[in-house]
């Protein structure tokens, strides 16, 4: 048991360093045969990232060190296919844990067929490489990219928390349902120390449906959790940022935020950050949430000037963090200096005060009508009011013992009919509708 556990501890400082090592691949490729008795490389479905018009991504995990590669094209049959490898130019991406591959230059509102791949690499210096196997599964999957021409037909999940006993009847709705796209509106991990426990969350989670992700692509939001840890602070390596060409080089930093358009609804997607202040000595001085929030107002004032977005029938904005709470002892996030008070009742941010400053006279202004967030794991529905003109939505969380009726997981639905948005809310635990609600288009 000391040897291996030597050996995983071993193999991951060498996958985390980035640099190959023939010790330890070889070492990595003996224990895994050792321990599942297989030698498959590819052992994920494929996972749908950064819905987008004209691009997608597309990642699934490996065992050893590959090359990996998607074929794509608009035929079932792929007789029009092309391939691309993982990573962007000058190099590809090899790996040893994922790959990631970015499909650009597609055309919105379109069907593509895809099948993944990997090259087996060996790999002993620059000059000594060659490829040892070929994995390339039969099946071909699909999906569609967001524009206009989209059926605007959308989910939303969040506070999943490796939660299998909530996440798999919540994916298992989300497959009945069949979106064009899932938001998955933060708080996926709990604190994720390896990548290991990232892929079990994100690429082999405990769930019947291992393809959750393979023909419905998802938009990510990410949670206060979904930074904490040593994996977690390089998420970016299972869950790649958004495409450069999306944002100006300003923004670049800010690879979580998106504007997109789908059929009649356009959806803005901004990251509350971390719910402890940066000057709390908890952490460290580990996290910079308070600039971040202030960058992504300005980024946000742009992206509400798109015409994409601006031109759109209906603004649905989402974050982790909700930006609203009427209760007078639920801690706006603001705390200082280390997040308490004798007037409020939590050492965490149930709702984020500084964030409703930034963003909330922006959102108003664009005519948004709803907001959509989490964090607090219990449904709730906020009416506009003198506050704020928005709706908001606040999903529930990933209690399923039925003890608490206020608790439970929802999978949030809109979809547009009639020239309306309709939003279902589904009780995962109950498996009833627990809520509708009908938005009319903006002015």
């Amino acid at each position: 048991m000391k040897r291996r556990e030597f050996l995983r501890n071993a193999a991951l400082v060498a996958a985390t360093s980035g640099i190959p090592d023939n010790l330890m691949a070889e070492s990595s490729r003996s224990l895994l045969r050792e321990e599942t008795g297989s030698s498959t490389l590819i052992d994920s479905e494929p996972v749908l990232q950064n819905y987008a018009e004209t691009s997608m991504g597309i990642a699934f995990s490996v065992t050893d060190w590959a090359n990996g590669y998607v074929i794509f094209g608009e035929k079932p049959d792929l007789s029009d296919g092309r391939k691309v490898w993982c990573g962007g130019y000058r190099l590809t991406a090899m790996d040893n844990e994922a790959i990631q591959v970015r499909l650009t230059g597609l055309k919105p509102g379109t069907l593509y067929y895809y099948r993944i791949g990997a090259d087996r690499i060996e790999y002993k210096d620059g000059y000594h490489i060659r490829i040892t196997g070929n994995e390339e599964p039969e099946r071909i999957y699909s999906f569609r990219t967001a524009g206009k021409e989209a059926k605007a037909h959308f989910c939303v999940i969040n506070d999943t928390h490796a939660s299998w006993k909530a996440f798999n009847p919540t994916i298992n709705k989300v497959m009945e349902l069949q979106p064009g796209c899932v938001i998955w509106n933060g708080d996926a991990c709990n604190t994720e120390e390896t990548v290991a426990a990232q892929k079990r969350i994100f690429f082999k989670p405990e769930i019947d449906r291992k393809d959750f992700a393979a023909t419905i692509p998802y938009l990510f939001c990410p949670g206060n959790h979904d930074n904490r840890g040593l994996a977690n602070r390089h998420l970016e390596r299972i869950w790649m940022y958004r495409q450069p060409e999306e944002r100006q080089p300003r923004d670049w930093d800010l690879g979580r935020n998106f504007a997109v358009r789908m059929g009649d609804v356009a959806f803005v997607g901004l990251d509350t950050g971390e719910d402890k202040l940066d000057v709390n000595p908890k952490f460290c001085n580990l996290f910079v949430s308070g600039p971040y929030r202030e960058a992504q107002q300005t980024w946000l004032t742009d992206a509400l000037k798109q015409p994409e977005i601006r031109k759109a029938p209906f603004l649905v904005a989402l974050c982790h963090i909700p930006l609203f709470d009427s209760r007078p002892k639920a801690n706006p996030g603001d705390l200082y200096p280390n997040d308490t008070d004798e007037h409020h009742s939590s050492n965490f941010a149930a709702w984020q005060r500084t964030c409703y400053k930034l963003w909330s006279p922006l959102l108003e202004k664009a005519g948004c009508q709803l907001l959509i967030t989490a964090h607090q794991h219990r449904y709730r529905l906020d009416q506009p009011n003198d506050q704020h003109k928005w709706m908001q939505i606040v999903g529930g969380g990933p209690d399923m013992d039925g003890e608490n009726a206020k608790h439970f997981p929802t999978v949030i639905e809109g979809e547009v009919r009639d020239g309306k948005l309709l939003i279902t809310v589904h009780n995962i635990y109950t498996g009833q509708v627990q809520e509708t609600l009908t938005i009319a288009k903006r002015r």
